[in-house]
């Protein structure tokens, strides 16, 4: 085995290997040649080389997503660091731990002049946990903050930037270590316990209880747990398509059933307690309802962090919600309430005007939606990007024994891909990608990566533009806004596909998405189909698809 001669890159890798992180996405550079040596040299780590640093860190968090252990990406110095950002922030909304290692000049070589130098400490400060400014030397207060920076990676769940000056040369190898790094143990409080008396009396008391979950990890919630929330009269649980919880009694649909509301069923719908669990709410509308609608008490059950969404939140319960249920359901009573029956009741009565309007609808992006969904095979991962695909999905209904994921820290459209590539590559199901095409060309360089499973397969929309913006309220057909706003364009994925080795199929109507989806499911290897919907049709569909719910 061979070793970086430089003390410093050694210290890092045999931390990084101490700490038990195991995967580690470079991108190629002359300034982190020391850590690229240690790291692809180490049995200990499988390293990955992704040359596009914002795919490479979006990459990372896809892998940290489904091991939901740190993953490190490491980058040279300059502005290859800055590609980085996108996918920090992400993580840091999404509390997705990713440790960010990069490469520097040595301080007296910054603000001289040198190339592809930048100032690189704290420079991701409004969204890191914790920034590791390393100098030059091995030393103690190096090791502690190489490590510091790794713990609060796990116990924070977050992205952490570890920044590292390393002088020339570069490249000189030892076939033994030269330092021994100072390992210490680390430790966190946990809260385990809580004072539940007057919350208990104020749920006890409540006969509208709205629990509200937006995205969570497969089986983060015991069963029981979400049974016991699916069978209590006074309790509506709504579920975003990425909470990946289930009962026959959640409404899984909630732009659905709220968005014909009348102010009269939006104050008789106005909850006394609301519960909020899991990450990013999705729904505009929801956030919309209960802003206007405020319940008396908020409450959110996190470990870590609980965001005022809806400007009432007045209780943040910092444990799982396995900790906080375990504790708090066996102090509680059922109380009479007809809230859990009523929403039902329009539940059922708004799934009966869904599937009237959709029998007899034009091929759009909506009617593709219902006919994609229904097809996708069961035990698999369905991973779906921002913008229009992933409000699509929240109106459907999706098989229980599907993981969903999307990117909803910071709702952007980049890095949806590469993440869900990164993901494809930690878990051992298939994994369906779907997303727009506005989305698919921002991250096109997605594609240039040598580690896409077989079994990773993309259904691409393309509706020729940045369909959501129709949707959107004060949309004018303009040369203005079909330019800057919708960017309507007339690409396709059937070159990239050529370049990239995918296999490429497409549709264009609804029987053809129906007959070519085998083909599509027994592709040998990665795979686009590319289905494309009418450009000027898909708002109205959509539109007058809420207008005859009512």
């Amino acid at each position: 085995m061979i070793y970086p001669k430089i003390p410093l890159a050694q210290s890092i890798i045999e931390i990084c290997k101490a700490k038990g992180l195991q995967h580690i996405v470079i991108s190629p550079g002359s300034r982190n040649a020391p850590l690229t040596i240690g790291f692809a040299n180490n049995p200990a780590f499988t390293c990955y080389s992704i040359a596009d640093e914002r795919c490479a860190a979006f990459f990372a968090m896809g892998i940290a997503q489904q091991i939901q252990k740190p993953v490190a990406v490491v980058c040279t110095s300059g502005s290859a660091l800055l590609n980085y950002y996108p996918a920090i922030a992400e993580a840091f909304y999404s509390q997705i731990p990713l440790v960010v290692i990069s490469a520097d000049r040595p301080h007296d070589k910054i603000d001289i002049g040198d190339g592809q130098t930048i100032r690189q400490e704290n420079v991701f400060a409004n969204h890191i946990l914790y920034n590791a400014n390393l100098t030059e030397d091995t030393s103690e207060e190096n090791d502690f903050k190489i490590q510091e920076a790794l713990f609060l990676a796990v116990t924070k769940k977050g992205p952490v930037h570890i920044n590292a000056p390393f002088e020339e040369p570069l490249y000189e190898i030892i076939e033994e270590p030269t330092v021994r790094p100072n390992l210490v143990e680390l430790f966190s409080e946990t809260k385990e316990n809580a004072k539940f008396d007057e919350f208990v009396d104020i749920w006890n008391k409540s006969p509208k209880k709205l629990i509200l979950l937006g995205g969570n990890y497969p089986e983060s919630i015991t069963q029981e747990y979400l049974d016991w929330l699916g069978n209590d009269n006074s309790v509506v649980v709504m579920t975003e398509v990425t909470s990946n919880a289930h009962h026959p009694n959640f409404i899984t649909n909630i732009d659905t059933i709220i968005t014909p509301f009348s102010d009269d069923d939006f104050k008789s719908f106005q909850p006394d307690l609301l519960i909020t669990l899991g990450g990013m709410i999705v729904s505009k509308r929801i956030k919309a309802f209960l802003r206007k609608y405020q319940p008396k008490n908020h409450w959110h059950i996190d470990e870590l962090r609980a965001y005022n969404t809806f400007g009432c939140l007045n209780q943040h319960f910092e444990l799982s919600a396995n900790v906080f249920f375990s504790q708090f359901f066996s102090k509680t009573t059922r109380i009479q309430s007809d809230f859990r029956e009523n929403a039902l009741k329009i539940r059922d009565y708004r799934a009966k005007m869904h599937e009237m309007y959709l029998k007899d609808i034009p091929f759009t992006d909506l009617k593709a939606f219902e006919t994609i969904l229904q097809r996708l095979p069961m035990n698999s991962q369905l991973q779906i990007s921002n913008s229009s695909p992933i409000r699509y999905a929240q109106l459907f209904q999706i098989d229980k024994s599907i993981e969903v994921y999307c990117n909803r820290g910071t709702s952007g459209i980049d890095g949806s891909t590469t993440t869900a590539i990164g993901a494809g590559v930690a878990t051992g199901k298939q994994v369906n990608f779907i997303t727009g095409d506005i989305s698919f060309l921002y991250d096109s360089n997605a594609l240039w990566n040598n580690y896409i499973p077989k079994n990773f397969k993309i259904i691409l929309i393309n509706n020729g533009g940045g369909g959501i913006f129709r949707i959107l309220p004060g949309h004018q057909e303009t040369e203005t806004f079909n330019k800057y706003f919708e960017t309507s364009h007339q690409l396709t994925a059937e070159h990239l596909s050529r370049m990239y080795g995918f296999e490429y199929i497409t549709a264009n109507s609804n029987d053809e998405i129906i007959s070519n989806w085998n083909l599509f499911e027994s592709a040998e290897k990665p795979v686009i189909f590319e289905i494309f919907t009418p450009e000027k049709e898909n708002n109205k569909i959509l539109l007058n698809y809420f207008k005859s719910l009512g």
